[in-house]
């Protein structure tokens, strides 16, 4: 699944920079996750980054965008296709 943020979130600036598919980013209110590019650091880290470092623990599992891992592998490798020259 990609990750969501909730309006739980206290505007930190603490998950933008951790994000090594560069999913997240400032929405109107508060920060949000691109769920086409989240692959909760599948193919970077064991375990997602924003999550890690998240003081108000704000960043669950997006029930709307439910993907397994294999799901999560392709979309990385999409994206670092994506990213090439």
């Amino acid at each position: 699944m990609a990750l969501m943020i909730t309006d739980e979130c206290i505007n930190c600036d603490v998950c933008e920079p951790e994000c090594p598919n560069l999913a997240i980013y400032l929405g109107p209110e508060i920060y949000e996750i691109d769920p086409d590019k989240c692959t909760e650091c599948v193919g970077h880290f064991d375990e997602p980054q924003c999550v890690q470092v998240c003081p108000v623990a704000c960043i669950p599992l997006n029930p709307q965008h439910a993907e397994d891992n294999e799901s999560l592998w392709r979309k990385y490798r999409r994206l670092q296709a994506a990213s090439l020259p």
